[in-house]
């Protein structure tokens, strides 16, 4: 699980935000588009349910989302601010102004064509937002934290991925808690895997440094410097210890 480094983990590349924010003068912004779109797909629940905690319906909440990735696609992606980063901040910044000017939901069908970037019925969104503490977190506060967790639900995923990949999803599922605290005792762990204790313990080492590499990679995605990747780990954490 440590002989293919997640690009982006341990050099920085033209990672899709960057791509975005380097093709401010360029003609055609296709690229940019497609970095943008990519990104908003990747990261549509934090804004959902920013939008929702700001007391919209689900049904408005929805139309609302759609609206601003319409909108933010047909401006030139080109055209984002680069003062501002990182995606995370940028993001939120302008469905702040998106929603300030009070867009007519019907901009859902006249922008684009009617085209959807988001499908919601195949997300089940309210089911999750369902699942939200019923205080009143503040709206910026719950995108943080969602965001966060966005962040480490796409790591796993993609670590998974790698072990399905040698078709050896039941070690990841037998490990996966030794990455959130929520593991089973050692002893019962290497009993079920047929390792000694001491293989075992580098096998969790090895598994927590790949982790740590591939939320790196997911972090330089919606960054434009190789030392925003350590601002927002911080940022990350600090989200995390808060919730």
């Amino acid at each position: 699980m440590h002989d293919s480094i997640a690009p982006g983990a341990r050099e920085f590349h033209t990672t899709r935000w960057s791509l975005v924010l380097a093709a401010q003068h360029e003609k055609d912004g296709t690229h940019a588009r497609q970095a943008m779109s990519a990104l908003c797909r990747d990261y549509w629940y934090p804004l959902y349910a920013f939008v929702r905690r700001r007391g919209h319906s689900p049904h408005d909440a929805q139309d609302l989302t759609q609206a601003f990735f319409t909108d933010l696609l047909e401006r030139n992606p080109t055209q984002a601010d680069p003062s501002r980063g990182k995606f995370r901040s940028y993001l939120l910044g302008a469905l702040k102004h998106f929603l300030a000017n009070e867009w007519n939901r019907q901009q859902t069908q006249k922008r684009g064509g009617g085209q959807k970037l988001v499908e919601w019925d195949a997300l089940d969104a309210e089911s999750r937002y369902a699942l939200e503490p019923s205080e009143q977190t503040d709206a910026d506060a719950l995108y943080d934290k969602r965001w966060a967790m966005e962040l480490l639900d796409r790591a796993m995923k993609r670590l998974r991925a790698e072990f399905a990949a040698k078709k050896d999803e039941a070690t990841f599922d037998a490990l996966k808690g030794t990455l959130s605290g929520a593991e089973s005792s050692r002893e019962e762990l290497a009993k079920k895997l047929g390792m000694t204790e001491g293989a075992l313990k580098v096998a969790v080492h090895r598994l927590r440094q790949r982790y740590r590499e591939v939320l790196r990679a997911e972090i330089a995605e919606t960054v434009d410097a190789p030392g925003d990747v350590e601002d927002e780990m911080r940022h990350l954490v600090a989200v995390l210890r808060a919730v």
